[in-house]
């Protein structure tokens, strides 16, 4: 049985680390730092990582309160990374960092402008390319993220995150062998990259291929247990799959991680549901619609439960 129209799309809809294009001297994860000679820290990474972007697609009132700290986070850095800039205006680090601040923002225009800046400073920096592309990706113009991920894996062909950002433009395209071509090559470039396995799950998951999406769904929670949409996408096929007691668990840690999770705790009353469990169901869909309140499968679920009509749109 599959669940339609519960499963958040893409790194666009992932919270905290998910979604991050960028590493070492790129941005994340870790500490992103300014060579500003001293090298102090300009702001920390991890949970603001290049999920940056996906925050910076939504509307101010739909935000998290960590999102809106995150973009607050972001506006500090901005002043603090321009003052660094003034004084070093050939280092391509600081462009790069900066732009991913504004993309934090959803400040697309200008964080392009800063990346490209990074790459006419250095050709070579991959690194820029990659983040670059994320942006053009959350503007919609997929050939150009298409083709700065190809720049960066030109440059240097082993940069995982560059697969797994491309892989997601394939994936979501369901040019699904392209995809998994891309997600292999990122696992095999960076085993410990768990968002090449979460993602690759998400395209076993669309093709019904639920036993191997929980697998991979699995080694991107054991790679890092504090991301809570592996939780959720493995509990979605544990749905598929039948197992409710294990899909309930999963959607439980899910929303444990990130309260915000409006989708998990959706699906935790659908799994509540199918174990009998009527006001653990009707607690989760209600938690669903305080975070948003047209969520159609918590007011099917509610409907369902209550013995009411479902509605119809």
């Amino acid at each position: 049985m599959r669940q339609a129209g519960l499963r958040t799309m893409g790194t666009a809809a992932l919270p905290s680390k998910q979604g991050s294009e960028a590493d070492g001297r790129g941005v994340m994860p870790g500490l992103i730092r300014a060579l500003s000679g001293s090298g102090r820290v300009v702001a920390p990474a991890g949970a603001l990582a290049l999920a940056l972007i996906a925050a910076g697609c939504q509307n101010q009132a739909a935000l998290t309160p960590a999102q809106v700290a995150a973009r607050a986070a972001s506006a500090d850095n901005i002043q603090s990374i321009s003052q660094v800039i003034e004084a070093n205006p050939s280092d391509p680090l600081a462009y790069n960092v900066r732009g991913s601040a504004y993309g934090r923002m959803g400040s697309y225009d200008k964080a392009l402008a800063d990346f490209s800046t990074a790459i006419k400073l250095d050709p070579n920096f991959y690194q820029a390319y990659a983040n670059r592309a994320l942006i053009y990706r959350s503007m919609g113009d997929m050939m150009s993220a298409l083709n700065d991920y190809a720049k960066a894996l030109q440059i240097n062909p082993k940069y995982s995150a560059a697969y797994v950002g491309r892989g997601n433009i394939y994936r979501l395209n369901k040019q699904y062998d392209l995809a998994l071509n891309d997600f292999n090559a990122a696992i095999a470039a960076d085993p410990s990259n768990s968002q090449a396995f979460h993602n690759r799950a998400l395209v076993y998951q669309d093709q019904g291929n639920n036993a191997q999406a929980v697998e991979d769904f699995s080694r991107a929670i054991s790679l890092d247990p504090s991301a809570a949409a592996p939780y959720n996408g493995r509990g979605l096929s544990y749905l598929a799959l039948g197992n409710y007691q294990s899909a309930e668990d999963d959607f439980t840690v899910a929303v444990s991680i990130d309260k915000y999770y409006a989708e998990a705790w959706a699906n935790r009353g659908i799994a509540a549901s199918q174990l009998g469990n009527v006001e653990k169901a009707r607690t989760s869909f209600r938690a669903a619609l305080n975070l948003k309140a047209n969520y159609k499968p918590a007011i099917e679920g509610l409907a369902r439960l209550n013995g009411t009509a479902v509605p119809t749109n």
